[in-house]
C-alpha cells in the first residue's frame, strides 16, 4: 500500500514574521504611483526618508491645492524650442515619470497643466535655455517636462531662488541619437524648502549630463533618477553642494543600466562648513540583467570644513550580470590634506589663503565641467563667497 502525504499550504516555524514588516531596501523595488493616497504620510523610519528632517517638510505632504504665483517663472529660449502646456494623460507627460514618493505624487496631481520644453528632432541649440523660478513665499507644486527629440542637441538650465516651499517634478526624455544637459542650480533663501525629483529616460545612442548644484536653502532634496534604456546610452550625473551651518543639502542618485553598452558616470562633491551643517548622498547603481557591455562607476566626495558639519555618504551597486566592461563605486570624506596645506604654505601663501585654494580646487572639478562660461564664473564666485562668509562667522 502506497501512503501519499500532502504536503502543507503553510508552514510553521521557518519563516520570520517580522519578514512582513521589513520596508523596501532595493532602489528598484520602490512603489511608484500617481495617486497621494497611495503612499503614507512619512514617519522617518522609511529608507528614503530616514536622513531627511521631516518637521521641514511638513507642508508639501499636504495634497491641497497651493496658491497661485507663488514661483515666478521667467523662460529665455532660443526660436526653435517648443514651449507647450500638457494635461495629465497628454503626450509626453508621464511616459517615463512615476511618482516615488508622496511630495512627488502629490506635485502631480496638483500641476493641472505642466510645462513642455521640447528641442525639436536634429536641432542644435547654440544657447542654452534658461528656466528661472524665483519664490516668492509659500507653497508651490511643479511638474516640467524636458524632452529632446532624436538627434538634437540642448543645454537646459533650471535656475531656483526666492523663498518658497516646493515640490518639484522634472520628467527628461532623450530620444534616440540627442545629447541633453540639464542643470539644475539651487540658490534659494535661507529658509526655502525645496524637494525635487528628477527621473530620465536616455534611449539609443543618446547622452545625458546631468549637473544638480545646490548652495542656498535651508532644506534641498534634489534626487534624479536616470534610466539608460537604449543601447549605447550614456549618462553623466554631477553634483556639487557647500552647506552651510544650519543647512540640509540632500541627494539620493539612480543610475539604471538597462540597455546593452551603456556608459555611466556619477561623481558628487560637496564641501561643509558651520556647525550643524549637513549632506546626504546616497548613490545606487543598478545594472540589469540586460545590460551587457555596461561600464559604471559613482563616487562621492566630500570636504568637511570645520567642527560640528556632518556628511553621510551611502554608495551602493546591484550587479545582475556578469557580462560587463566595468562597475565600481567609491566614497570619501575628510577634512584638508595637510600635505597640500604644507606645501601652499612653504611658498609662502598664507593658511586662510592655502585653504581657500584647497576647497575651489576640490570644487572645481565638477565646476569646469559645465559648459557655459558665465554659469562657471558665477559658481566660482558663489563658493568664494561661501567660503568668505565662513571665515567671517
Amino acid at each position: 500500500m502506497t501512503t501519499t502525504t500532502e504536503a502543507p499550504t503553510h508552514v510553521e516555524g521557518h519563516i520570520d514574521p517580522a519578514a512582513a514588516f521589513v520596508p523596501v531596501q532595493t532602489r528598484s523595488e520602490r512603489p511608484r504611483s500617481f495617486d497621494p493616497a497611495d503612499f503614507g504620510v512619512p514617519t522617518g523610519r522609511e529608507v528614503n526618508w530616514k536622513h531627511t528632517p521631516l518637521p521641514l517638510v511638513q507642508e508639501l505632504f499636504v495634497d491641497e491645492p497651493a496658491p497661485h504665483g507663488v514661483m515666478a517663472v521667467d523662460v529665455s529660449a532660443p526660436a526653435e524650442v517648443e514651449q507647450l502646456r500638457l494635461k495629465v494623460g497628454e503626450a509626453p507627460r508621464g511616459e517615463h515619470f512615476r511618482p516615488e514618493d508622496l511630495s512627488s505624487a502629490i506635485a502631480w496631481t496638483q500641476e493641472e497643466e505642466a510645462p513642455l520644453i521640447r528641442i525639436p528632432a536634429g536641432v542644435e541649440l547654440t544657447e542654452p535655455v534658461i528656466v528661472h523660478l524665483t519664490g516668492t513665499g509659500g507653497v508651490a507644486h511643479a511638474h516640467v517636462v524636458i524632452e529632446a527629440q532624436a538627434n538634437s542637441r540642448a543645454t537646459v538650465v533650471l535656475r531656483h531662488d526666492g523663498d518658497a516651499r516646493h515640490a518639484q517634478n522634472v520628467e527628461i526624455i532623450a530620444r534616440d541619437g540627442s545629447n541633453l544637459t540639464v542643470i539644475s542650480v539651487q540658490r534659494w533663501d535661507a529658509d526655502a524648502v525645496h524637494l525635487a525629483a528628477h527621473q530620465a529616460r536616455v534611449d539609443r545612442d543618446a547622452t545625458l549630463t546631468h549637473f544638480v548644484v545646490s548652495l542656498g536653502g535651508a532644506l534641498v532634496r534634489v534626487n534624479p533618477s536616470v534610466e539608460l534604456a537604449g543601447a549605447g546610452s550614456r549618462g553623466y550625473l554631477y553634483g556639487l553642494s557647500f552647506a552651510d551651518a544650519g543647512q540640509h543639502l540632500e541627494s539620493q542618485v539612480y543610475l539604471h543600466h538597462k540597455g546593452p553598452h551603456t556608459t555611466g558616470d556619477v561623481l558628487y562633491k560637496g564641501a561643509l562648513q558651520g556647525a550643524s551643517a549637513r549632506s546626504v548622498w546616497i548613490g545606487d547603481v543598478l545594472i540589469g540583467r540586460d545590460a551587457a557591455g555596461t561600464d559604471s562607476y559613482e563616487a562621492n566626495r566630500n570636504l568637511v570644513l570645520t567642527d560640528g558639519a556632518r556628511a553621510d555618504s551611502i554608495p551602493n551597486l546591484e550587479i545582475e550580470t556578469g557580462d560587463i566592461i566595468g562597475a565600481g563605486h567609491a566614497s570619501a570624506t575628510g577634512r584638508f590634506d595637510d600635505e597640500q596645506l604644507f606645501y601652499l604654505q612653504a611658498r609662502g601663501i598664507s593658511e586662510d589663503e592655502a585653504r581657500r585654494l584647497v576647497v575651489l580646487g576640490f570644487l572645481s572639478e565638477i565646476v569646469q565641467r559645465i559648459d557655459l562660461p558665465d554659469l562657471q564664473a558665477e559658481l566660482s564666485a558663489a563658493v568664494e563667497a561661501e567660503l568668505a562668509a565662513g571665515e567671517l562667522a
